[in-house]
């Protein structure tokens, strides 16, 4: 079992995200990476270049470094993400991946999309894969999907090998892209729908001649001295936890925030959805949940100002230790 560090464009500068990320490393975490956004899903956030940030993070750590995950449905013509990811791979060899995603309308909407309903989000993002996969087997290739196009494009900088193309899927139909394109799967945390999203994922790599990879389960974190401060530091994360901003033209921060807290208590966001609280023992028994799920990886997102430095120390300190069985969390 591997636990990475993620890293939020949408709450911190990339400074402070790389003083997190070094801490990170210190704690013992196995990999470091970074939400990719445009915009952030509240009011008062950031918006971080994701991309920039991995060129300066792959020089301050030996860790295995990418995005979880960046959206190919819109705003990042899916030649130019190949090209990103592979000349990452050259600075940093083996140890570059791209988690990739159908997007929300968050990140595509103030780019200009009218955002489309989910069969013309799946053909978009199969469009976008098949581009990045062809040409990071080398291929020279032509293609017109309609939102974009490629034209005898090739990538001119190869690195030996390609980068590991992890698949994010939320439900069964998009699992089964995963299995045709990706790596690996990359699903939330949620331990009651990860199984049906996982056994779609294995299922379509069946079917597609392909050995399963890495099973990556997602959750936001926050630590404080007591449960009301880490909530109160990472509450404006609860629209993330409603299913509508990824399906809908939902792009306006205050709007999302708005439903999210008509929709949901402080404390289901908290104890249902991401891992928020002040007790390390909590913590570590909701990420035993994750594991016995299917997972393989535990993709952990620093979230909340309350203490993210004393969070990730805490992590370090006890949580890690505990789930590797070396230590007892208090």
């Amino acid at each position: 079992m591997q636990y990475w560090f993620s890293a939020s464009t949408e709450e911190f500068t990339p400074s402070e995200m790389l003083e997190q990320a070094r801490a990170a490393e210190r704690a013992g975490f196995d990999g470091l990476g970074a939400s990719d956004h445009f915009a952030p899903w509240f009011p008062g956030g950031e918006a971080s270049q994701a991309w920039v940030y991995l060129g300066a993070l792959g020089q301050v750590t030996s860790k295995p470094i990418g995005t979880g995950v960046t959206p190919i449905l819109h705003h990042y013509h899916p030649g130019l993400v190949a090209q990103a990811f592979m000349s990452l791979q050259e600075l940093y060899p083996g140890r570059v991946f791209l988690g990739v995603g159908s997007g929300e309308a968050v990140n595509e909407s103030p780019l200009g999309l009218d955002w489309p309903p989910f069969s013309e989000q799946r053909e978009r993002f199969e469009a976008g894969l098949e581009a990045i996969t062809r040409l990071w087997d080398g291929e020279t290739v032509t293609m017109d999907a309609g939102w974009f196009a490629l034209k005898e494009a090739k990538l001119w900088t190869r690195a030996p090998a390609r980068p590991k193309l992890y698949v994010s899927a939320f439900g069964p139909q998009a699992a089964q892209v995963a299995g045709r394109f990706g790596d690996g799967l990359w699903t939330l945390g949620d331990p009651e729908s990860a199984p049906e999203i996982i056994d779609a994922y294995r299922q379509s790599c069946a079917e597609h001649g392909r050995e399963p990879g890495e099973i990556i389960l997602h959750a936001g974190f926050a630590w404080a001295r007591t449960d009301e401060e880490a909530i109160r530091g990472a509450r404006r994360w609860k629209p993330t936890q409603l299913p509508e901003l990824y399906l809908e033209d939902i792009a306006d921060q205050d709007d999302m925030q708005r439903r999210a807290d008509e929709q949901m208590t402080d404390e289901q966001f908290a104890k249902e959805g991401f891992l928020v609280g002040s007790d390390p023992g909590e913590h570590v028994e909701r990420i035993r949940e994750m594991e016995k799920a299917g997972a393989t990886t535990i993709c952990l997102q620093l979230i909340g100002s309350a203490d993210p430095l004393g969070s990730i120390r805490t992590y370090g300190e006890q949580v890690l230790p505990a789930l590797r069985g070396a230590g007892v969390a208090g």
